[in-house]
C-alpha cells in the first residue's frame, strides 16, 4: 500500500483529479467521482510501473493561491 496525495480542480463541467506522488491524474462529473477515478488510475499504474515506479513520498503539503503579475 501507498499512500498518495492528490488535488481536485474543477476544469469547465468535470472535476480534474491529480496525484502529486506520481505523473497520474483522472477526471469525473462529480468529486467523488474524480477521485475514485484517480484511485483506479494510480493503482493501474502500479500494476504496470516497477516495484517503486516514479513514486515520490511526499510529507507536510501545502496548497496556496495567489496573484502575479503576467
Amino acid at each position: 500500500m501507498k499512500q498518495i496525495k492528490y488535488i481536485v480542480y474543477r476544469e469547465g463541467k468535470y472535476f480534474v483529479s491529480q496525484c502529486l506522488n506520481i505523473d497520474v491524474s483522472s477526471f469525473g462529473e462529480t468529486i467523488d467521482e474524480a477521485i475514485a477515478n484517480l484511485k483506479e488510475a494510480v493503482e493501474l499504474y502500479f500494476e504496470d510501473a516497477p516495484q517503486e515506479g516514479q513514486y515520490q513520498q511526499i510529507g507536510e503539503m501545502l496548497i496556496g493561491e495567489d496573484v502575479v503579475n503576467a
